[in-house]
This record gives structure tokens, sequence and C-alpha cells, in this order.
């Protein structure tokens, strides 16, 4: 038989190795985690870009929606890093939109300090008498259309703990700016950041009657000439009748 410090010596060596090799496996789960974010990071980076159509967002301070206190290089940047953080391919993070060449990203609040607030208030008894209305365009070229909003002075909304970060494909994108007589677009990435959503829910929220009613009359007006569907513009107007949007 084997002696007590036989016994010892080699319990000790498989304890050695199995450290080792536990070593190893962390090392190798590290740097393959690594590499996995730096190439979804890469992969974001030529998928996506930010659209002349968002950039209001961050640099218009009357509109209405979720607004966005950075400046769009360094919001872009640090979507890059939370969609790099999945550790999936950025085409596996896409869920579908309204129409083929539109796609959703949800993802949580990435934003520095949790500037971002919800874009939309539930409509009570103590706040409805705040409800503003008025005519707007959301760009040259639109025709201004009849909305409502609560102005951010008199209504504070939740911060949002999830960010809707919307996508048109670059196909759209240049079918609409031909439309409007815009240049094209000099990038190659296959879709387009046009909007981002402030919410506290990680699904779509529905787009706003008008907005669908805008779309239905074409690219000509502003629109995307997607035609309306009764059932979708019915649960928007359920939802948009008990929530405005913030200016």
């Amino acid at each position: 038989g084997m002696s007590r410090r036989g016994c010892a010596a080699l319990v000790s060596a498989l304890w050695v190795a199995s450290r080792a090799e536990a070593l190893r496996a962390s090392r190798s789960n590290i740097c393959g985690g690594v590499r996995g974010m730096a190439a979804a990071a890469a992969d974001s980076r030529a998928f996506l870009r930010l659209d002349d159509f968002a950039l209001r967002q961050f640099t218009d301070p009357s509109y209405t929606g979720t607004r966005i206190a950075l400046a769009p290089a360094d919001f872009m940047e640090s979507l890059h890093e939370a969609i790099a953080a999945t550790n999936e391919p950025v085409a596996s993070l896409l869920r579908p939109g309204y129409a083929p060449f539109c796609k959703h990203i949800f993802l949580p609040n990435f934003i520095p300090g949790g500037g971002v607030r919800c874009g939309a208030v539930r409509i009570t008894p103590a706040n409805e008498a705040l409800l503003k209305s008025g005519y707007e365009a959301r760009k040259a070229g639109e025709l201004p259309v009849l909305g409502r909003w609560f102005s951010v002075a008199d209504v504070e909304a939740p911060a949002a703990t999830w960010l809707d970060i919307i996508l048109y494909s670059r196909e759209q994108v240049a079918k609409e700016r031909a439309a409007m007589g815009e240049p094209p677009v000099e990038s190659e990435a296959p879709w387009a950041i046009i909007s981002v959503k402030g919410q506290d829910v990680d699904y779509e929220v529905p787009m706003q009657p008008i907005t669908m009613m805008r779309n239905a009359l074409g690219v000509e007006e502003g629109g995307s000439g997607v035609s309306l569907d009764r059932e979708k513009y019915q649960a928007s107007v359920d939802f948009w009748t008990a929530h405005a949007p913030l200016k």
C-alpha cells in the first residue's frame, strides 16, 4: 500500500493540476469573451449609423419625445459598447418592426447617469389639464400635423430603463431622401438609426396614429409609404388615448 506521505503528495499533485486546468479554462473564457466583445463592437460599427433624422433628439430642445443629453458621437460609442457587452452578433439582436425595412434593437438604458427619460407619460386626472397641442412638422418639407404633448417643465417623466433603437434599411432611407429632394448618404452601413425611444418595457410601444397616417400618405409627404393596418392603428389609438409624449 501507499504510505501516508505518498497519499498526501498524490492528493497535492492532483489539486495543483486541477487548479492549473481551471486557471487555463478561466483565461480561455476571458480571452474568448474579450475577443467576442471586440468582434461584436466591430460588427456593429459596420452595421449601424446614426441618420440625420435622429439628430433632432440630440440638438433640438423643442423635440417632442425622448431627448438625449449626449453628443451624437458619444452616443454611438456607448451604443457600440452596449452591443459588444451582449456578446451577440448585432444582426441577431434585430426585432421586426412595422414593415420589412424597419427593425428594432432593445437594450437596457446605457446612457451614463441615466439621463434619458421615458418619452411618454400616462394621462391622469391630475395632469390632463397640462396637455398642450399644436401643428408640427418633424423636418423641412413635411406637412405639419396636429399633435398634443406635455411640457417637460410641467410633468416629470420616469427614468427610462430600456432604449428602443429604431432602424430603417439603407434602401428605405435612400428612397425617402430622394423623394424629399435630399442628397444620398455616403455610407455602406445597411441600417440607419432613425429614432431612439426611452421606455420602461423591452418591446415596441405603438407609434402615434398621426405617424401611421403620415406614413400612409407616401414618401412625397415625409412618410414611408406603408398603408394603414386597421388593427395596429386601433392598438395605437388605445395606447395614445392614455398617454402623451413629452416636449
